[in-house]
Parts: C-alpha cells; structure tokens; sequence
C-alpha cells in the first residue's frame, strides 16, 4: 500500500524564531549581530558551493506583501552574484505561454558551483495562474499530478531544492498594501496583482493548501515562515536554510598583509586611450573636445599623476 502523503506543510523553527504578535519588536543592533553572524555563514556556503560543485535551488512562495524580496535582498548582499543567482522572471510571452509549463525554467537551472534563488516558481500555476483563471482547470489539474514526480528527478540529478512559504495575517498584508499606495518609495511594489490578491484573500487560501496537499512530499517538503516580524521571519529563514544544507568550512590561506608595491619610476607602462569625438567635462578644467583616435600616453605607475586630455 503506498504511503499517505501528508497533508500539512513543515514550519522553520531555527533560532527560537517563530513569530508572534506577543513577542516584542527585535531591536536593530540586536538583529544586525544576528545577521552579521548569518552572513559570516553564508559566505562559508559559497565557498563550499564553489569547492564542490554543489548545485542549489531555493524557491519563494508565499502571500503577496509577506517579504520574499526582504529575505532574498538579505541572502545575496554579501555574496556573489556569480554564486547566488537570483531568478524572478516576468509573465510569460505568448511563445512561453505555448511550451511546456516547466520549460521556461529549464535555462536557469545553476551548473556545478551555483545556488539560484527564485523569486516565485513554477508554483505560479498553482497559485496565481489558478485564483485568477490564466490555466485551465485541465493545466493545473495536470501540474499538481506531475510537479512532485518532476521534482524528484531534479533532485536525483544531485540538485538540492528548498522550497519556503511566506504567510502573513490578513491585517498585516493589509497594513503593507497601505504603505505601498502612501509611500511614494514603494509604489512601484504595487502591482494590479497585489490589489486582485487582495480581494481573493480566501480564494487564494483554498489554492495554497491545495497546493500543500499535492506537492508537500518527503523528497520535497514545504517549509512555512510565519512573516508577521520581517526582522524573525528574514533570522528564521536564513538560519533554517543553513542549517538544511551540509556544508563545511573550507580552509583558505589566510591573507596577512599586502604585497608591497612596485617603486616609482622602476616600471613604464603604456595605457591605450581610444575615444570618439565628444565633449566631456573632467576635473582639470573647462571642457575639452577630443578627436576620435588612438593615443597612447607613458605612465610612471604612480597614482600622483595628472589625468591627461589631448585634443585635436
């Protein structure tokens, strides 16, 4: 008889961060350290990543307003973006509308050595592709039928996929969507989505645990991040992620100090300047036009010397 799939998603709960409204606000230097310490890992990840060739998804779901962008802004800000790939794609062309729902992800799948963060998934057809009628019933129907299956060939192709969603209350998403329409720096976060989600609240409830239902499996299970305080849910998420992946330390040289520096005059170098006719301004004086050619211009390797502009 085959195992009964269960019904209920997982929830983080690393560094004692589940949220609650009795809870008081973390203070800033106090989430900063916390950081500051996540970051630290973070960067230990990438190396590892690097060194083993490890190949990373982490995909963001979650209620409209509830602070996927936060978190993600938070995991690639002291990484490299050779490394941590964020991928949030727009609305499908009409050419993607015709392929294969799980196509147009294909390409941004990470090589060896790469971790790649989407900003919304393939999940879009179970979500809002369903609430809003974009699919037919057929379509969704057919992706909660083969998504489990197709993500347990990606990750027996060695490919570790992290799955988070970030739920918020109703007074909370409310109290964001006000801010977006009255603070003229986050306007442009509002959306004709957000104001449809808005009004769907419920319609998107049935979608999201039907959605649990069908693809919260073992191989791939779901884990929720109760978003209320975006300082623990950003904490929680972060540390739940690091705590999921195997990762060691790799052993680096340590740098001790910088290499000295060539002598004055002791090298002469050659710099190519090559430029069309324009006019720019520089901080030697008024402006100068410069002829479209090549010139070239000794170079004595110091740092002192004065920019020099000829022209025709």
């Amino acid at each position: 008889m085959a195992k009964k799939q269960k019904t209920q998603p997982r929830k983080t709960q690393n560094l004692q961060a589940e949220q609650s409204a009795a809870k008081p606000k973390l203070k800033r230097m106090e989430y900063e350290a916390q950081m500051a310490m996540l970051h630290t890992e973070l960067v230990k990840l990438q190396l590892w990543v690097k060194r083993t060739g490890a190949k990373i998804i982490v995909l963001f779901e979650g209620r409209d307003a509830a602070g996927k962008g936060g978190v993600i802004k938070r995991i690639t800000e002291r990484v490299s973006p050779r490394v941590f790939r964020v991928v949030a794609l727009p609305a499908p062309s009409e050419r993607e509308r015709s392929q294969v729902h799980f196509q147009r992800y294909f390409e941004h799948f990470p090589a060896g050595g790469e971790i790649v963060i989407l900003d919304r998934s393939w999940y879009n057809r179970a979500g809002v592709e369903r609430v809003m009628g974009f699919c037919t019933d057929e379509e969704y129907d057919r992706f909660l039928k083969v998504c489990p299956a197709w993500e347990k060939d990606i990750i027996n192709a060695d490919v570790t996929l992290m799955k988070y969603w970030f739920e918020v209350s109703k007074d909370e998403q409310t109290r964001r969507f006000l801010e977006r329409i009255n603070d003229p720096r986050k306007t442009w976060k509002l959306s004709d989505m957000d104001l449809e989600s808005h009004s769907r609240w419920y319609d998107h409830s049935r979608a999201r645990d039907a959605m649990f239902a069908a693809t919260d499996t073992e191989e791939s299970p779901w884990h929720v991040v109760k978003a209320g305080d975006k300082r623990r849910a950003r904490l929680n998420c972060i540390a739940h992620l690091l705590g999921s992946i195997p990762y060691e330390a790799i052993d680096r040289a340590k740098v001790i100090s910088l290499p000295d520096r060539n002598r004055r005059g002791t090298r002469s170098q050659t710099i190519r300047i090559t430029s069309s006719r324009k006019s720019i301004k520089g901080d030697l004086g008024p402006l100068v036009s410069l002829s479209a050619r090549e010139t070239r211009v000794p170079c004595t390797g110091s740092s002192e010397g004065r920019l020099l502009l000829l022209g025709s």
